[in-house]
Order: structure tokens, then sequence, then C-alpha cells
């Protein structure tokens, strides 16, 4: 048995026992193992989160196999079946013989060893249903089929229909891509392309997109990659470039990044700006503030102010903003394929909650921007009370507002009727997005 599944079992224990996130209980271990091989990360990432996302679908197939259902299993018994079943349903590039043979070692490594047989029984059970093309033939529900909780695949159903919703149920399930924004202060897109290439990593460019490349999977450590330290590039999703794109900063303007941590969407718009003018990045959370200040840092960014504190309570930027960037906080079902554990710990009530939040920010957010002058409302979420019903509550009590049509990628306009850029994830490979364009007159 490889040391990855043991580590695998251990990361999955600690997400369902301690209730902890998956990817901070994924980079506890792994930095508790510094001389893990690259192979072995790199399994130990994919069962880990493929499990978390997955875990539904796993659960139906462990009740179909043994007669019962999982809450009636050994916890442990579950984890160690969830990590067999998960390598010979999801994972092509490991036999279904390894897949079987390194489950049983793992369930006698933990001391289930009376269960062993059970465990080689379920599956090559599996195995054979498998091979046969018919394993999922008493899965018919979408919830159960793709692993997602009902309430979401009602509100996509209700919103995009069945067949759509089964394209971005599958789209979620797909393991992240990682996306770079070329700082344009140091180098340019071209000359970064070339960079990489000379140290054998590869990347594409994002056409619709200025300056964004897309890693190939199997990159290695980010940090480690050539020109990160130098500030040459930094992480951010296409998605989230557009927000930078569409507010459009110009030099010497002075803009408030309402929501601001850790700094992507901050330090993006001070490239835009040559890094002249200035910028008020503002959170409450002064800990995500200091990895925006490094963020600044690292990248040679020096117009930023940091101010720590609730935006909704912040009077001294009255009238004062060419432009507002408000990336407010959200039930982020837009990246559900980049945080695996996010979609079993939202829920319907969560979006009202946020939505409310939301409308609060934008409302005291408004006050900032001079007249003539620009805000640009976003999120993460593709979930309607978080984007247009705020949006259309918004304009209906602020008549000195209006909806201007985003100057960017109109490619990825989901919904022609209003000008706001709603971004769906299966239609367009990039994380799921909504940003609306705001004037002041």
């Amino acid at each position: 048995m490889t040391n990855a599944r043991k580590l695998a079992f251990d990361a999955l224990k600690s997400i369902n026992k301690q209730k902890a996130f998956a990817d901070i209980a994924l980079d506890r271990l792994l930095q508790s193992y510094p001389d893990i091989s690259k192979s072995d990360r790199s399994l130990v990432t994919e069962l880990v989160y493929g499990i978390t996302r997955r875990q539904r679908t796993l659960d139906a197939l462990i009740a179909e196999f043994t007669g019962k259902p999982t809450a009636k299993q050994p916890p442990d018994l579950r984890l160690i079946l969830h990590i067999g079943i998960y390598q010979i349903v999801f994972l092509d590039q490991i036999p279904n013989s390894a897949a079987v043979n390194t489950t049983v070692d793992l369930a006698k490594s933990v001391k289930l060893g009376g269960l062993s047989g059970l465990v080689n029984a379920v599956l090559r059970k599996i195995c054979r249903e498998q091979e046969q093309h018919t394993l999922f033939n008493n899965i018919h529900d979408l919830g159960t089929l793709h692993s997602f909780p009902d309430w979401l695949i009602e509100l996509w159903i209700e919103q995009f229909g069945r067949e759509e919703t089964d394209q971005l149920c599958q789209w979620f399930n797909q393991s992240p891509h990682i996306d770079l924004r070329t700082n344009i202060l140091k180098i340019t897109t071209a000359e970064l392309i070339t960079l990489f290439e000379a140290t054998e990593i590869k990347v594409q460019s994002l056409p619709l997109i200025p300056n964004a490349l897309r890693l190939n999977t199997g990159s290695g450590n980010i940090p480690s990659l050539v020109g990160f330290t130098e500030g040459l590039w930094t992480v951010q999703d296409a998605s989230a470039q557009l927000t930078g794109l569409i507010l459009d900063p110009q030099p010497n303007e002075t803009i408030i990044d309402a929501c601001a941590a850790p700094g992507g969407k901050t330090t993006h718009i001070a490239e835009l700006m040559g890094n002249q003018g200035l910028i008020y990045a503002c959170d409450r959370t002064a800990s995500r503030l200091q990895k925006l200040q490094q963020n600044c840092d690292r990248l040679g960014l020096s117009i930023v102010q940091i101010r720590v504190g609730d935006s909704r309570e912040f009077a001294d930027f009255q009238n004062q903003a060419d432009r507002v960037l408000l990336d407010v906080p959200c039930s982020g079902l837009g990246t559900l394929h980049r945080h695996a554990d996010a979609r079993w710990r939202q829920n319907p009530e969560e979006s009202k909650k946020l939505a409310i939040l939301q409308t609060e920010l934008l409302n005291q957010a408004a006050t900032w921007v001079k007249n003539g002058g620009i805000l640009v409302y976003s999120t993460c979420t593709i979930h309607p009370d978080e984007n247009e019903a705020v949006i259309k509550q918004f304009l209906a009590t602020h008549p000195h507002w209006k909806l201007v049509t985003p100057n960017i990628a109109p490619q990825l306009q989901s919904d022609s009727s209003h000008p706001w850029l709603k971004i769906l994830p299966h239609k367009s490979n990039m994380d799921g997005f909504f940003i609306a364009k705001l004037q002041k007159f």
C-alpha cells in the first residue's frame, strides 16, 4: 500500500470527525510530510478533494452494494470504502486491481482487518458493474448521481433546466484549473509565456481576457514557479480578472475596494492604473489584509492604502471615489469546484442572509461615489438572490443610478436582456461570476 491512501484517510477523518475545512485539513497534513513525492502528493490531493465532492454518490454506491445505509456503517469503514470506490470509478490512471488491493491493505492497517473481506467483496462487485457499464443504473436523480444537495439541484433546474444543470454539475466536479494574471508593470504577457516555456511550464492564453494565462495541470508548487517571487504574475481566476477590467480604473483616480482582502482584485486595479493614483483597500479582517499587503509588496505596488473595518461603517468616504469595487461576501456557488466541501456547508437560508448583507454594503458604498462615477458590484455566485435581486432592489430605491453595459467580453454574457454580466461555468469554462456596472448621475 502506498503512503498516499493512508494520508488521504487521515485527512478525510479530520474533515468528517472534526468538521475541518478540506483545504485546511489537507494543507496541515501535507506540511507534516515535506518529503512526500510529487506523485503521492498529487494522489492525496485528488483523493481528499474528489471524495469530499463525491461523497453523496459514494454513499449511494456503498448502500447499494452492502445493503446498509452509511449511517449504519462504522465511520472508518465508510471512509475506506470511499477511497476504494473513488479510485475505481473516478480515477482512470489506477488499475482496478491496485485500487482493490491497496484499499484492503488500508483496512488492515487501521485495525479493520476483520472487515477486509467485506471491503474486498464490495469493491470487486463494483469493478464488475463498472466493466459492464451498469454501475449507475439504479441512480436516476442528479443530486445523487453528481453528488450535490437537493436544494442546489432544484435551484439550478429552476434557473437553467435539467440538461444544463447536468452539464453544470459535471463541470463543478472537475479538478479546478489555475489562472494567472500578468503583472503588466513588470513584463508583457508574451514575454511571460516565453519565460514559462523556457522552464518547460506550459501555459495557454485566454483570448477574451487580456493578460490572462491558464496553467496546464501538474505544473507544481505555485510559489516555486519562475517569476512568482519577482512579482511578474499572480494567481487570479479569469472571471475575477474581469471585475478590474470592467471597473476600468484610470491613472491618478481615487478608487475604493470595499471588500478587498486577500487582494487579487486590488492589485489588478493598481496595475491597470499604472501604479498612479490612490486605492483604499478595505476589509474587516486584519489578518487577510496582511496578505493583501504582502501581495502589493511582491508585485511592486505602492498606491494602496489599507483600511481595517466594516465597510458599512465608513462614513468619511462620502463622495470621494471616482470608482468603487464592491466584491461582496457571497455563497461562492460559482466556485464549488475550488472548494470541495462548500456544497455541503451552504444552505438556502444562507443566501437570504447574505443578500441582506450585500444590500447593506451596496447602499453604503454607493454614497462614496462622485457624481458621474462608477460602482462595480460583483460576486462569485450564480444564485439570483445574491445577484439580480440585489441589483434590481438597489435600482428601484436609488433613482440617480443606472446600469452600464460592461465594456469587455460580450461573448460571455449569458443574459442578453440585461447589461449585467453573468458567467456560467459550464458555458465559459471559468468560475461562475456576476458583475454589474453601475453609474451615478
